[in-house]
């Protein structure tokens, strides 16, 4: 690059090569200059979260007088185009820098100020933008915020759209009975509407866990400044900001009350982290269900056909796979991992800073970002539109020797089981075999051994 293509500016530790075009300043380029690891930057959804900050903080400033209108309007013009999706290209850093990161707070700073001044409004990106904050209050706000955003915005969505499609699902399928499965072994029948209706209620469960966590969510870190103590804010800043926040977002954000627990612990995001592993874990579930349900199509269970979408084998002509839940259930498996790290990374938390904080809102929202789509898909593409197999479960149903758990009460256990094994091992319907073997007239025996009345009231 000719020498001409760049500029150079100045920070407190001397002058910085800054290429020519680039909307960021000396602090930005060191961090980029330095932070190599991944080369991937924090989600978009960060970025957008700091921005509303920035906004936020503004205001108050200007409100409490530490900014002139004209600054303030400046600052705020450019945060709410960033936080409209816009400069995505200005934030390079990796996500693998600062603990604090102090880097990506610097980044929106100096952007921000690169933005105004080309509109005409020179702001200085720490003693304008970033005025009464420190990376250690605004890191962990952002974590909070971008999460609560995504969880309103992304998740609960795809959560509810997915419960509605299953409830759907029950409605249409009420009148059909199959085999109950413990151990993977045969069981007493149960219709697919109940088995559904055991997938929604897991979901809003889910659901009323993030709904609880939901308060401690909307506390911020924002006032605390660089050790909790709110050094260079001024009072009821803290506090002012986070009612900002709430307007600005619609959002029920609070300021934290301790400073020191909202620097120095992420324990919530911890918190949040666990309940997103939680709904992973059902959704990997309901994957493997579906897996199963769909198995065959000759030798499997076949109880279910999903949706035909793309061939299976790049061998094996007209071979068709469950492609949907093993997608999502790998995205499961990624999202427990990532518990995995955020717990790691929470008890990083030394005297009074954690220092993973970037890593914690990386892992976050991705797994707030991947639980999303895989809910939509396996609402949209597997659960929405796959067809039962009825003929495959009445004859499972009609051979199912473990009905003759109704006749308990009529000859007991040990004449029950020996009935079981009989017919396993002539393979005969249990209804004959047991029609051979008790004394019960034939009509009074097909009601008590009646699939669909062992599955209690409709």
């Amino acid at each position: 690059m000719a020498t001409n293509d760049y500029r150079t500016e100045h920070d407190s530790m001397g002058p910085v090569r800054i290429p020519a075009d680039a909307p960021w300043g000396p602090q930005t380029q060191r961090a980029v200059d330095n932070f190599r690891i991944a080369q991937r930057p924090l989600p978009e959804a960060f970025i957008r979260a700091l921005a509303q900050i920035k906004a936020a903080c503004a205001e108050v400033n200007r409100e409490l007088g530490g900014l002139t209108a004209e600054q303030a309007a400046a600052i705020v013009a450019a945060a709410d185009a960033i936080a409209l999706g816009q400069h995505r290209e200005a934030f390079p850093v990796d996500v693998y820098q600062t603990g604090s990161g102090t880097s990506t707070n610097m980044n929106v700073n100096e952007v921000i100020a690169h933005l105004a001044a080309a509109a005409g409004s020179p702001v200085h990106p720490n003693d304008h933008v970033n005025r009464g904050q420190s990376s250690n209050d605004v890191i962990p706000t952002a974590i909070h915020v971008a999460a609560t955003m995504e969880l309103e915005q992304q998740l609960r969505p795809a959560l509810r759209h997915l419960i509605a499609v299953i409830a759907r699902r029950e409605r249409e399928l009420g009148d059909v009975v199959k085999t109950g499965r413990t151990h993977l072994m045969d069981a007493m029948p149960i219709r697919l509407d109940q088995e559904l209706s055991g997938w929604r209620t897991q979901l809003e469960l889910g659901e009323a866990r993030l709904d609880e966590l939901r308060r401690r969510l909307c506390k911020l870190a924002i006032g605390g400044t660089a050790v909790g103590t709110g050094v260079n804010a001024p009072e009821g800043f803290g506090e002012r900001v986070a009612r900002r926040l709430s307007e600005r977002l619609e959002l029920p954000f609070v300021r934290q009350a301790n400073g020191f627990a909202a620097l120095a612990s992420q324990d919530t995001a911890a918190e949040l982290s666990g309940q997103l592993r939680t709904l992973a874990t059902t959704l990997l579930k309901i994957a493997n269900d579906l897996r199963w349900m769909n198995s065959g199509p000759l030798t499997g269970l076949a109880e279910i056909s999903l949706p035909a979408l793309q061939p299976g084998s790049s061998i094996m002509p007209g071979k068709v796979n469950p492609v949907i839940p093993e997608a999502v259930a790998m995205a499961c498996v990624q999202v427990t991992g990532l518990d995995a790290a955020i717990g790691s990374a929470a008890q990083s938390g030394s005297f009074q800073l954690n220092v993973m904080l970037p890593l914690i809102a990386d892992d976050l929202l991705t797994q707030i970002a991947l639980l999303a789509a895989s809910m939509n898909h396996l609402a949209d593409r597997a659960i929405a539109d796959f067809t039962v197999n009825r003929a495959r479960l009445e004859e499972a149903l009609a051979r199912n020797p473990i009905l003759v758990t109704s006749l308990n009460a009529e000859i007991g256990y040990e004449a029950g089981a020996e009935i079981a094994k009989l017919a396993y091992r002539t393979g005969r319907p249990i209804l004959d075999v047991a029609a051979e073997q008790t004394g019960i007239e034939r009509e009074r025996l097909a009601a008590l051994l009646d699939p669909m009345g062992l599955t209690g009231p409709r």
